[in-house]
């Protein structure tokens, strides 16, 4: 095989097989300048290298977030800074591109901007918490309500009853930072430049046809009815009018495409918003051992050998099912707006759609509805029934039109939405979905909130009062699986007593965390190893 790419391909890399060569006129995101004479035989090497410039840049500038130390948060800021000023000194120096469209380099490093003085405002915000929070006592993270809770601190398990009130008061606290980062790769990353290819493929050149627009052009359209003249025959003479319309129905085809563009921008954010509360929710209740809640059938959380990779792939059809999702939506807002705008705001508005035929298209029905209910021989209602069956045809063509929309319409909004199977039940579930799945599984098995909050008190060293200290941020939301009712102030003995073992019964005999026991693993020596379950 090789050989034969070899023979076929000579200009695979010079005839050297499983290394593609990149064509001359790459992609604009890939385009490097012109080299010096040189490093020409070097071109290809650079071009690969330029693709690892997203991960060696902004790989640390998310890690500093995950490692919740002053050192990361100090080191975040510095290099969100360094990468802002960086990006706006290079964008303000040189603003236009000859590539597709003379700003389309500035428009396309506009997200990326953005989220980087987002980050610069972020990571100062948490260097600053992190030293007031340090400086108050350990009481002091206790909510206002109770005041004698210093004595319920002692048995160890109840600190997870305060800790899931300080943190369970945020709805997005409980989403992980892989949903976070997929949510905005898929938007920011790839959703928000197919937004912008479809802007400047679409506007310019509207705009040039518009600024271009001629009296011959003008007539050819009068002559073929597309524009209303008062000289029918479209001969050539004064015709300003119709070249001022002409002009007038270009501007608003422009605005019909700007209009569904940001349509589909806001309805595809808004999809992948409501994507991250439902994974939210998805968690929660896999935790409690709730799958029939998520799952359309019993499975049993075990992590397959799919799941392996399941990141990465739910990282990939996430992204192209967001990119896919704004075209899709892009074109049917786009013909929506088009057949209101032409077909009912511009009629209206030059009068050339009357309000009688309104009045005839609603008194037509009407009037055979009243003159079947005021019939008062049995026959001629006979012959009037038969004689509603094409008209009930066409009220059904009608319907079935408008049930069709409907369900386009739901599709192409909810397409970009993983966690939901837009097939029936009994269907075998499409990949996007198969694929959310097993990056369910592995949530759940590998980052249990109870265990790992369990292991962080396991692992935590005293402090030097003798009373472990305990961060809000090192506890999830899944506190809540022990307890679902509020502490009251004045605790009796057998509430505490009962209270302290109540962690351990959580990891006992919970429903999510009984798969993972060793009796129950095919093989009880290998930890990490476990039956892979049927597709979901």
């Amino acid at each position: 095989l090789l050989v034969k790419r070899k023979n076929l391909y000579q200009s695979c890399w010079h005839g050297a097989p499983g290394l593609l060569r990149y064509p001359e006129e790459p992609l604009p995101c890939f385009s490097l300048p012109a080299p010096p004479l040189s490093l020409s035989p070097c071109l290809e090497y650079w071009k690969i290298m330029a693709l690892l410039y997203y991960p060696a840049f902004y790989y640390p500038l998310i890690a500093c977030a995950t490692v919740r130390h002053r050192a990361g948060y100090l080191l975040g800021c510095l290099l969100s800074w360094c990468h802002c000023v960086v990006h706006i000194w290079q964008k303000a120096d040189c603003p236009q591109s000859p590539k597709i469209y003379r700003y389309y380099s500035l428009l396309s490093y506009l997200p990326v901007i953005f989220c980087l003085m987002v980050l610069s405002l972020w990571y100062p915000a948490l260097l600053v918490r992190s030293f007031t929070q340090q400086e108050q006592p350990a009481h002091g993270l206790l909510p206002p309500p109770f005041p004698q809770s210093q004595d319920l601190l002692e048995p160890v398990e109840l600190r997870f009853f305060y800790m899931w009130l300080l943190l369970g008061q945020d709805q997005w606290e409980g989403v992980p930072l892989g949903a976070n980062l997929l949510a905005c790769i898929a938007y920011l990353a790839f959703g928000s430049q197919v937004a912008l290819l479809l802007l400047v493929a679409f506007i310019p050149n509207i705009q040039i046809i518009r600024a271009g627009m001629t009296k011959e052009i003008t007539v050819l359209l009068v002559q073929f009815g597309l524009i209303p003249s008062e000289n029918a025959g479209g001969i050539p003479g004064d015709m300003e009018k119709e070249l001022a319309t002409v002009k007038h129905y270009l501007w608003a085809l422009e605005v019909c495409y700007v209009c569904s563009l940001v349509i589909s921008c806001l309805l595809t954010f808004c999809m992948l918003m409501r994507s991250l509360v439902m994974h939210r929710m998805n968690l929660q209740s896999l935790y409690r051992g709730a799958v029939l809640d998520v799952f359309y059938h019993p499975h049993e959380l075990r992590p397959s050998q799919q799941s392996l990779v399941c990141w990465m792939s739910f990282a990939s059809f996430q992204t192209a099912f967001t990119c896919l999702g704004l075209l899709i939506q892009q074109i049917i807002f786009f013909i929506c707006t088009v057949g209101f705008t032409f077909l009912v705001a511009i009629p209206l508005r030059s009068e050339l759609l009357a309000p009688s035929g309104w009045e005839w298209a609603w008194n037509g029905p009407r009037t055979l509805e009243l003159s079947v209910l005021l019939t008062n021989n049995i026959m001629t209602l006979y012959i009037l029934t038969y004689l509603l069956f094409p008209i009930n045809v066409l009220v059904g063509v009608l319907a079935g039109v408008w049930r069709m929309v409907i369900s386009a319409l739901y599709n192409a909004i909810h397409f970009c939405q993983l966690d939901i199977s837009l097939l029936n039940r009994s269907c075998s579930p499409p990949p996007g979905y198969r694929t959310y799945c097993h990056y369910l599984k592995i949530e759940v098995s590998q980052s249990h909130p109870v265990m790992k909050a369990f292991c962080f008190l396991l692992l935590q060293l005293p402090s030097p009062e003798g009373q472990t200290v305990l961060k809000p941020t090192d506890v999830e939301e899944g506190i809540q699986l022990m307890q679902t009712k509020k502490v009251s102030p004045k605790v009796s003995k057998s509430k505490q007593s009962r209270a302290r073992w109540c962690l351990a019964y959580t990891l006992l005999n919970n429903p999510s965390l009984l798969p993972l026991r060793k009796t129950v693993l095919a093989d009880p020596t290998a930890n990490g190893t476990q039956n892979s379950p049927a597709k979901p």
